[in-house]
């Protein structure tokens, strides 16, 4: 085994993983080379590489999970030693051995460690002989519909379907009854295929109410484990990760010992030898059951790195080139409380569908003060439709938990992303949530407070008023604006009036049952006061800000206290806010034009009840249904494949098909028009 640092390393994956794997060799004085599908050539990895090879089409089963063409883009460059970051082949135990076999060193665990601990099934048959408790299921590939049907009854629902090879929440299924079991087993076994190369399927019990809880473990080839604490990764939507934290509130010193210990001890019984992720399901009197192991570098990795002051991504490299841990477990350090949102380009008020495009704007927040920005992309890129949703990681640490909770506030706030949809306000509104907010949650806490989906209106701010004022602040500085046009008429200047009228949907972020708030401004000494009678009274708001019309971030201070940044723009009469998860929508107008705005009637949406139109821009894989055909409410209609993800189409009523208007293999765009209806 090598005990020299490595002079170049290959790094087999895309996106953010891959720039953050650069910026440590950077660190390290280690040259990089960067491999990329023809969809990704402008990509920001390939930009950051010292060198960069393309290894085929856009689809990630004719590029990046092809294994020969990476080992040759090694051998080309001179690439001593491979990083696989998450996903593709991270966890691919071929991968791995032709990697040992070729001379090339695999930055992450020896192949055999993988099959024994990255495979589920494995592991599990692992984890039940070591006599380590284990959630009851059938820990053998299941073939058949009519059989993953039959073992399912047999645990009892409710059960979790998922693929051996899974991860990321592809190939993951929570099924209730026969019909989610039949349905469920099916499309997991697409996923991953699409995703893995392996459509083996497993069933195990599903535990409702639990907490997810994960110990990252690091182990060298000289035999030395340690476990660098726990990830809270509770707050999940479909079974994938939205927000991570570390050190979990749920977890008290004895449990985290318990657990760390029992994930050394497992980690001991394959030769671990690289960074590590031990899963674990636990219950509310804190008992844990093993769940998995990823054998490789976890996306939430940063929250770790954020408590103890370690460079995993080092620490892997290091391994790698054989050296031994310079540290032991009583020297891994817990300082103060880190979390991390996943930013995703996906739509949270269209069911979280799939959203690519050009990023037309993309200014993350500053990296200073416990913030720190994981990224992919740039401005002006593109979210190609292949690949997974991710954009970018906000990390943030703070000295507690509350103060770590304020900064990923702030940070939310001041995150710009235009030209494509992003999770951000959904985000910012689990930020704002009490059961968020006092650490009360489980793995269902989403499920449970937004049953029927997010929608603009699911949040509604602490002070509307608030933000009526800023409207009107902004109204106000769009006329000192104008007025300083050239040209004015002598004597006929314009002259800014001081009364408006709020105009706003009853309910925050719906302009649905409008009504009207008077409001007056008046200016002095550089501070716009803003005074909104209501039956209550009058409330004053004090508005300083260097904001100025067209800017999409706008930083104020408010009666001298309090500093918000909010999201806005203009369009048309309208003005739109955002802040802290709450859209405000409202048009402020003179008490004239107030008056005319009553009166007019209201456009009415077109019918759309007979057409089904793609949500997404996405592959259409099926075409379910034939012209002439009738069906049923519920029916599958089409599937359309993107971001990894399939997204099955269903009737929403009765009908008859009367025409196919798309082609299966066609790639679609948001609302083109797929089946109409007679």
């Amino acid at each position: 085994m090598t005990t020299k640092m490595f002079k170049k390393i290959l790094i087999a994956n895309r996106g953010e993983i891959a720039c953050r794997v650069m910026n440590t060799a950077k660190k390290m004085g280690i040259k990089t080379v960067a491999v990329y599908s023809e969809a990704d050539k402008e990509a920001r990895h390939v930009q950051l590489a010292d060198e960069a090879i393309c290894i085929g089409p856009a689809p990630s089963r004719e590029s990046y999970l092809v294994m020969d063409r990476i080992i040759q883009a090694c051998k080309d460059t001179g690439a001593e030693a491979v990083h696989p970051g998450y996903g593709f082949l991270s966890e691919n135990e071929q991968f791995a051995k032709r990697c040992e076999e070729e001379g090339i060193v695999f930055i992450g665990p020896k192949h055999q460690s993988i099959a024994a601990m990255g495979d589920k099934i494995a592991s599990k048959k692992l984890a039940l002989e070591a006599k380590v408790n284990t959630i009851p299921g059938y820990n053998e590939a299941i073939d058949t519909t009519e059989e993953a049907v039959k073992i399912a009854q047999g645990i009892g629902y409710p059960v979790m379907i998922k693929a051996s090879a899974g991860g990321g929440g592809k190939g993951l299924r929570v099924a209730f009854n026969d019909k989610e079991a039949a349905e469920g087993f099916a499309a997991c076994k697409t996923e991953a295929m699409n995703s893995f190369g392996d459509d083996r399927i497993f069933i195990e019990k599903f535990v409702e109410g639990p907490r997810h809880i994960e110990i990252q473990v690091l182990g060298d080839s000289h035999g030395n484990v340690v476990y660098l604490n726990e990830r809270d990764c509770s707050i999940q939507r479909r079974h994938q990760k939205v927000i991570e934290e570390a050190p979990s509130p749920f977890i008290d010193p004895a449990t985290r010992k318990a657990m760390g210990e029992q994930a050394v001890a497992l980690a001991k019984a394959v030769d671990y030898q690289s960074a590590g992720t031990v899963e674990f399901v636990v219950g509310k009197d804190k008992s844990f059951y093993f769940l998995e192991m990823n054998t490789r570098l976890q996306v939430e990795h940063p929250v770790t790195e954020s408590i103890t002051g370690l460079d995993l991504v080092e620490q892997m490299i290091r391994v790698a080139a054989g050296e031994k841990l310079a540290f032991k477990q009583e020297d891994v350090k817990l300082d103060g409380w880190s979390m991390e949102c996943r930013i995703n380009a996906d739509d949270p008020f269209r069911n979280f569908l799939p959203s690519t495009g050009r990023l037309v704007k993309y200014r993350p927040p500053e990296s200073i003060n416990g913030v720190r920005v994981d990224t992919g992309v740039y401005e002006g890129g593109e979210i190609p439709m292949y690949y997974d949703s991710m954009i970018a990681k906000l990390i943030v640490h703070g000295k507690d938990r509350t103060e770590a909770i304020e900064k990923m506030r702030a940070a939310l706030n001041d995150f710009v992303i235009r030209g494509i949809h992003s999770n951000i306000p959904f985000q910012a509104a689990l930020l704002q949530h009490p059961r968020f907010v006092n650490g009360d949650f489980t793995t269902g806490f989403i499920a449970e407070e937004y049953p029927e989906g997010f929608k603009k209106d699911s949040v509604q701010p602490a002070d509307p008023k608030r933000l009526a004022a800023l409207a009107a602040f902004m109204r106000y500085r769009y006329l000192e604006h104008i007025k300083m046009i050239d040209g004015q008429l002598a004597g006929h200047e314009m002259v800014i009036a001081k009364k408006f009228v709020v105009v706003t949907g009853k309910k925050t972020g719906s302009m649905l049952d409008p009504h009207e708030e008077p409001v007056r401004i008046e200016l002095k000494d550089g501070i716009y006061s803003v005074y909104i009678d209501d039956e209550d009274g009058v409330s004053r708001y004090d508005i300083e800000s260097s904001w100025r019309p067209g800017q999409i971030t706008l930083h104020a201070t408010i009666n001298r206290t309090s500093k918000v940044t909010a999201q806005v723009e203009r369009k048309g009469v309208k003005f739109y806010l955002v802040l802290d998860g709450a859209h405000y929508e409202c048009m402020v107008l003179s008490p004239l034009g107030a008056e005319l705005q009553s009166r007019m009637p209201v456009k009415l949406p077109p019918d759309t009840s007979k057409l089904v139109m793609s949500p997404m821009p996405g592959l259409l894989t099926k075409i379910a249904v034939k012209v002439g055909e009738a069906v049923t409410a519920g029916q599958k209609l089409a599937s359309i494949e993107a971001m990894k993800m399939e997204n099955t189409l269903s009737a929403i009523q009765d009908g008859v098909v009367a025409e196919i208007c798309a082609k299966e293999g066609e790639s679609l765009a948001v609302d083109q028009l797929i089946i109409r209806f007679e």
